[in-house]
């Protein structure tokens, strides 16, 4: 598809966006920026869309992407001044896509909010870079290759930082137990 897009054919970057827009959106938000995460991502598309001679063809599209719309993030949190506040961007996660389905029993449903309430808490309380890692890995579900790349990271980093990213959120999360499997759960 890049190579359409710079063959260009306008469509191929239309089909890009389409397909990348719903992810691009969450890590805008799980990253910090809150009411401005639209905004965060149309730059970022049009960044990306100005930076496609500088994509190299052995790279994926969407780790390439998430770094500018991570980078975007980062700028516009700064210009802000970091005036969106823990609520805001649990909100801001919460209304990029329902974690829960509308059908949920109220009950689960206001304890799958306080669990993801804490969690974000405790994420703040994480280093920028281990908060990353967290947010690549798990909030967007990026394997560890993609993660990297996302990063700009070599993937042993991504593991070590993961790894102690993972035990300082079970020391912040005492209630954190592993599941069979090696899975996490509250």
């Amino acid at each position: 598809m890049i190579a359409r897009v710079r063959a260009g054919e306008p469509e191929a970057y239309a089909e890009l966006v389409r397909a990348h827009t719903g992810i691009a959106l969450r890590a805008a938000a799980a990253l910090g920026a809150g009411s401005d995460a639209e905004d965060v991502v149309q730059q970022a598309f049009v960044k990306a869309y100005c930076a496609l001679g500088r994509f190299r063809d052995d790279m994926a599209f969407r780790p390439w992407l998430l770094s500018i719309v991570a980078n975007e993030t980062r700028n516009t949190v700064r210009a802000a001044m970091r005036r969106y506040t823990l609520a805001d961007r649990e909100a801001a996660l919460v209304e990029a896509e329902p974690v829960i389905p509308e059908s949920a029993d109220p009950a689960v449903a206001t304890l799958e909010s306080e669990r993801r309430g804490v969690l974000a808490a405790a994420l703040e309380k994480l280093s920028e870079e281990h908060r990353l890692v967290v947010t690549y890995r798990y909030l967007l579900e990026m394997d560890e290759r993609e993660t990297a790349q996302a990063l700009g990271w070599p993937r042993g980093t991504v593991k070590s930082r993961l790894n102690r990213a993972l035990r300082k959120l079970e020391r912040l999360l005492p209630d954190f137990r592993p599941r069979e499997g090696g899975e996490r759960r509250e």
